[in-house]
């Protein structure tokens, strides 16, 4: 089925029509329609549009139909270079039809039949159109380029500065012929061929180093921004873009000089220069133009397209340097204007932005008590595990990088966020990680520390609160010692029933086997409890407030020793002080 949008065909190109006018520019219906070409790109068969495209585009005038489509997609798909069916006739027709759709195809004239019934059944031929070969030809150069810096040839800056020198001497010369000999003399002519070769050599050249200057910074860019890069490479980059980058802008620099005297120059002589290399309106007359009898029609007529205005549909493509907006392309890349720097000033600070910013990554990744670099390589790694592992494989490779591990493991958990024990750990809360971590691998907090505030207040509370501790501890001390003799009929208070499991689990760690004795006191206060086995199996009890703890196999026994001298009196006036300052 077609949609609506598409069963229109639309001129090749999106381009509009002579009868448009060609008063103003092309709306914003017209870029849609050239946007148009890029479509079967992204469309889901675009495996098999490509192998067409690709058919049509490796020959001149290819005039295909159908058929020979077919043959050579069948051929495609047996080297798996498209999906299975695509090569079916009827797969195939649809498929050039919607290229017409779009655009990259034109229709032309239908097979060869020899009767009405051959006709009904004959399908039409395709001719690919210009604009989409331009599209097939950028997107092959896509495909094919290499991901690395691209080299700038710095030998075309001498070459674009002699050129200027030779169009201006030329362009001198022939207008100096042309006012002795007359514009019919072959000298003149001979020099206006040689002016336009100058002018083509010239755009092209410059175009070659534009493109390549921006491929080679779109690539620094790129790697200046990267955390990841070892010391080794960062070595590398150091010594190859580094270097490269001073000597590509000391030679722009070197040369831009005298680039732009001889710009200045010939932008004075512009209109004349675009006359003699066939700039003009059609239906100048040639003796008016001085144009040659080649290049006129019957009528006198010089044969030469107008200047190309967006919307309308010109029969010819002007070479680079043709038009006054080629040169004002070109001296902007030069010379700069109020509001609207020179690409060579633009390429001065680019220079200046890179080096600073890889110098700084080299001293980071090289240097010796820095910060960790970027771990990003490393977790490009971790995610491609991740993503190629089984669900149980991700658990256990989710545990052993970040040491997790199950989301049943006892731990204490906060009160306003209990885990569900039915979630996994993908489907959990995320951890939030500061910027510095994030985007510069910094694990130092920014910015200078607190001071540390005098709370005295604070301190006091803390002294008492120290104080009543040391006084309840002193009083389940007394509170063992006094029932020793008797721990079965005793009633132990919680405090002291803490001290005595302490100090029971400390006694039972130093025994390696349940048969040997076991100590453990504690020097401050004297107090020690032992544990001896008994042989006949029977149970120590310990009675408390809580309940009665009994102890199989083992008797206990505790001893109050001499304590270490305990100084009471300073901190008592310590808490003294504090309190009266705490009044104060």
């Amino acid at each position: 089925m077609l949609n609506d949008a598409d069963e229109t065909p639309h001129p090749a190109g999106g381009e509009g029509t002579a009868g448009d006018g060609g008063d103003g520019p092309r709306g914003a219906s017209g870029d849609l329609d050239r946007l148009r070409l890029y479509s079967y790109l992204s469309a889901p068969e675009r495996r098999t549009y490509l192998a067409i495209m690709r058919l049509f585009t490796s020959t001149l005038l290819a005039d295909l139909g159908a058929g020979e489509v077919a043959a050579a997609l069948a051929a495609a798909e047996r080297r798996g270079e498209i999906d299975e069916g695509e090569s079916r006739p009827e797969t195939v027709v649809d498929r050039l039809e919607q290229l017409a759709r779009w655009g990259n195809l034109v229709p032309g004239r239908r097979e060869p039949a020899a009767s009405i019934a051959e006709f009904t059944r004959s399908r039409v031929r395709y001719q690919v159109a210009k604009l989409a070969m331009r599209v097939q030809r950028d997107v092959d150069g896509m495909l094919t380029v290499a991901e690395g810096a691209r080299e700038v040839s710095r030998e075309l800056l001498p070459a674009i500065e002699q050129g200027l020198a030779d169009i201006q001497r030329t362009l001198g010369e022939l207008l100096a012929a042309e006012h002795g000999r007359g514009p019919e003399a072959t000298s003149v002519r001979t020099l206006r061929e040689q002016l336009a070769q100058q002018v083509t050599t010239l755009f092209l050249q410059h175009d070659e180093f534009a493109a390549a200057v921006r491929d080679f910074y779109a690539y620094l860019g790129s790697v200046i921004a990267r955390y990841d890069l070892a010391p080794a490479e960062m070595s590398g980059f150091k010594h190859m873009l580094l270097e490269y980058v001073e000597l590509i802008a000391k030679d722009v620099l070197r040369h831009s000089e005298p680039i732009v005297e001889r710009l200045s120059t010939l932008n004075r002589q512009r209109s004349q220069l675009l006359a003699l290399l066939g700039t003009g309106e059609l239906g100048t007359r040639a003796a008016d133009s001085g144009a040659p009898p080649s290049a006129t029609d019957d009528s006198g007529n010089v044969l030469v397209p107008r200047e190309t205005r967006s919307g309308q549909t010109e029969l010819m493509e002007r070479s680079p340097g043709r038009r006054a907006a080629d040169w004002d392309g070109l001296t902007g890349w030069f010379i700069g204007r109020p509001g609207r720097p020179s690409e060579v000033d633009g390429l001065r600070d680019a220079t200046s932005r890179a080096i600073t910013a890889l110098l700084g990554n080299v001293k980071r990744a090289t240097g010796v008590g820095g910060v960790d670099p970027g771990r990003r390589r490393d977790l490009l790694t971790l995610a491609g595990w991740f993503d190629a592992a089984t669900p149980e494989a991700a658990h256990d490779l989710f545990a052993a990088a970040f040491g997790l591990f199950s989301a049943r493991h006892l731990a204490l958990a906060n009160e306003d966020d209990t885990p569900d024990p039915g979630r996994t750990w993908a489907e959990g809360g995320q951890v939030d990680v500061e910027v510095n971590v994030r985007t510069r691998g910094e694990r130092a907090p920014a910015g200078q520390l607190p001071r540390l505030s005098d709370d005295p207040l604070g301190r006091a509370e803390l002294l008492e609160e120290e104080d009543r501790r040391k006084r309840r501890r002193d009083a389940a001390v007394n509170e063992l010692a006094a029932a020793g003799s008797d721990l079965a009929g005793a009633r132990l208070s919680g405090d002291a029933l803490e001290l005595f499991c302490e100090l029971l689990t400390l006694a039972g760690a130093s025994r390696d086997v349940p048969s040997e004795p076991g100590s453990a006191g504690d020097p401050i206060t004297g107090l020690t409890l032992l544990l001896e086995p008994r042989p006949d199996g029977g149970a120590a009890r310990i009675g408390s407030a809580l309940g009665t703890l009994e102890l199989h196999g083992v008797d206990v026994r505790l001893r109050v020793g001499e304590a270490l001298e305990v100084h009471d009196a300073p901190a008592a006036e310590g808490a003294d002080t504090a309190d009266e300052e705490a009044r104060r």
